[in-house]
């Protein structure tokens, strides 16, 4: 079968899609990859519904689309209960297999991800794709919401165009955590992310289209105070993320969603912490750009 694709958004037609007709499993053809590539530029979110990887076909499908990057690890150091470096842990699942625990560190992490961002904005060489795949899913809440960054620029107001058009924000690595209380990281730690400036307004390279590009990363903006710049930031996000721009997917086990980073903010909602749940997420850099190497 070829790739379908079928809208998700019956008002936004332009935004999410599902997507069917492959199998992850195999390696697909470049026939198959680029149809994929022309999808994600222009609904910017897919959801493969019944497609449960293991860890090596997710690294092996993901690698199909550019080079694959891991993170905040790569600073951070922290162990992983993957076979692979590569595959970032979004799960709430410890070390030894059990349910973290409350005191947990690994959970600062999972409540960072409920705060609306884009996929490590904070590093030299940004991400494009991000995949998240669901092998055990809570029964209620933990749906992830993502946000049409492209069409929050179109509502943008007209002055509100002309006052951000120009600006550019710094984006952080640890700026959320550290406002979620995890101030623990050493200056080496720190000194491997060092804060980056990107645009508040971009041209999505695949699509075209402008995109406004706020995040809960930013820890300040270009020319002006630290409390002028977040309240802009804050203002940005509250009209990129309001209803009629969101997609939220609600998991089963087996799901796949690609995104595109570059036109779309994320967020994971709450769920009971106690009750096992595990996703997997594997990230690309651009095809031309260099492979990463975890810390």
């Amino acid at each position: 079968m070829a790739l379908t694709i079928k809208p998700l958004q019956p008002l936004q037609a332009s935004f999410a899609a599902e997507a069917s007709g492959v199998d992850l499993k195999q390696p697909l053809d470049a026939a198959t990859i680029a149809a994929i590539d022309a999808a994600m530029d222009q609904y910017a979110v897919l959801v493969f519904r019944g497609q449960p990887l293991d860890q090596g076909e997710q690294i092996a499908c993901s690698r199909q689309f550019g080079p694959l990057d891991a993170g905040l690890r790569k600073a951070t150091g922290a162990a992983t209960r993957f076979q692979h470096e590569e595959l970032i842990d979004i799960g709430n699942v410890a070390l030894d297999g059990s349910v973290a625990p409350p005191d947990n560190k690994k959970l600062i992490g999972v409540l960072a991800n409920q705060l609306w961002h884009s996929d490590s904005t904070f590093q030299a060489i940004p991400v494009k794709y991000s995949m998240l795949s669901a092998v055990v899913v809570t029964e209620t809440g933990g749906e992830t919401q993502w946000a049409d960054l492209r069409a929050a620029w179109d509502a943008l107001p007209e002055k509100t165009r002309r006052h951000v058009e120009g600006l550019s924000a710094w984006h952080s690595a640890f700026h959320s955590r550290m406002w979620l209380g995890d101030d623990t990281y050493t200056e080496a730690q720190l000194a491997r992310f060092p804060p980056v400036e990107r645009p508040l307004v971009h041209v999505h390279p695949g699509s075209g289209r402008k995109v406004l590009f706020p995040s809960v990363h930013c820890t300040h903006v270009s020319g002006m105070t630290v409390p002028e710049g977040r309240l802009l930031v804050a203002e940005l996000i509250e009209h990129a993320t309001q209803p009629e721009f969101l997609y939220t997917h609600s998991w089963r086990a087996g799901d796949y969603v690609m995104w595109d980073n570059r036109a779309t903010l994320h967020r994971g909602r709450r769920y009971d912490l106690s009750a096992r749940r595990d996703l997997r997420r594997t990230t690309t850099l651009e095809r031309s750009a260099a492979p990463a190497v975890a810390a």
